[in-house]
């Protein structure tokens, strides 16, 4: 089966198979019966959550998988807890050859401004869209243009659930968050549609919202299930909105020059390593967030389920005039793949 079919049948069983970053990082073929991989290399694969963090056991399984497929010949040392820096420097790094993985998300958008269409709220009706766009041709198309825009190879998207809104009073309509001084993280599309929707955005980093939070500071924060139990949130927050306002992703990303150095078996089975951790790291996510979700319930959180339609609603309003100032033509080709 080759991987267009396999992509297909992928998103038509709600699985989550890879799509490498073709086009400007085509891997270079591979003669037949080759087995020579070429000279050792070590490699370094930076992030910024902790060691628990389902983005830190999908890097365990990529280096597992890199390392193994290899037979040693790869191999991948890992760096949580933005021991390397920030998602920024993380991208810098590897537009350097200092670093060569990360796995960054919304910050690619200062790279390559079509990835920012994604970061709308409320741009998808639900997950599936959501998997119909980025592992179908827009997704390729948005690897490429982060290619041209900052030499990164996108490997793959991994999943990380819907965003969710933690707060101090229960939500549950639009009424219920006008004036609310919600953290955003400092991306445009994001403080943009939350501003028109009503909410009073505060661009924070994340190390700061436990604090933030803590201190009065802010009100409330959003962010998928996996992201609000990691940060502790439940302990400084009493509700939990489940708005589905955003489906969530990472990427894991490579230099460009690091993929550039590689031999052609090499790339094979830096491919077959990323599809393997993609599909580990998105099983985790589906299997998993419930069960963070309960043990968040069962130490106090109570949970509201919104009316998502009056939200979308009004978020919606917002979103074309963001798109134009990115890329409209893709904005409006997203529109018709998933069918609005």
């Amino acid at each position: 089966m080759n991987k267009a079919a396999k992509l297909l049948l992928g998103t038509a069983c709600g699985l989550f198979i890879a799509l490498p970053a073709f086009g400007a990082c085509e891997p270079k073929p591979v003669p037949a019966g080759s087995t020579d991989f070429g000279a050792p290399v070590e490699l370094k694969l930076g992030h910024i959550q902790s060691e628990t963090d389902f983005w830190h056991l999908g890097s365990v399984k990529f280096k597992e998988e890199l390392e193994k497929r290899s037979n040693g010949n790869l191999t991948l040392a890992i760096f949580p807890n933005s021991t390397l820096g920030g998602d920024r420097d993380l991208v810098e790094g590897m537009q350097m050859g200092t670093v060569d993985f990360g796995l960054v998300a919304g910050v690619l958008g200062n790279f390559a401004p079509s990835i920012q269409l994604l970061e709308l709220p409320y741009l998808f009706d639900d997950h599936d869209q959501f998997v119909k766009v980025v592992y179908g041709p827009i997704g390729k198309k948005i690897s490429d243009d982060v290619y041209k825009n900052s030499t990164v190879c996108l490997l793959s998207w991994w999943d990380r659930g819907p965003r969710e809104v933690t707060s101090n009073k229960p939500i549950n309509t639009l009424a219920d968050i006008q004036g609310l001084k919600i953290r955003l993280p400092e991306i445009a599309a994001m403080v943009d549609t939350w501003k028109h929707m009503g909410a009073t955005p505060t661009p924070m980093a994340w190390s700061e919202v436990y604090t933030g939070l803590q201190q009065g500071v802010i009100e409330a924060q959003e962010n998928p299930i996996p992201f609000i139990y990691g940060g502790r949130i439940h302990e400084v927050q009493k509700y939990i909105a489940m708005t589905d306002h955003k489906y969530e992703y990472v990427t894991i990303t490579m230099s460009g020059g690091t993929w550039d150095k590689l031999s052609p078996l090499q790339q094979k089975v830096m491919i077959e390593a990323a599809e393997a951790a993609t599909e580990y790291e998105n099983a985790l996510v589906r299997d998993k967030t419930k069960e963070l979700l309960d043990e968040m319930v069962k130490g106090g959180m109570q949970v509201t389920n919104p009316d998502k339609k009056e939200f979308a609603a009004k978020a919606r309003e917002a979103h074309e005039t963001f798109a134009k100032s990115v890329d409209l033509d893709l904005y409006k080709e997203i529109l018709k793949t998933i069918g609005r």
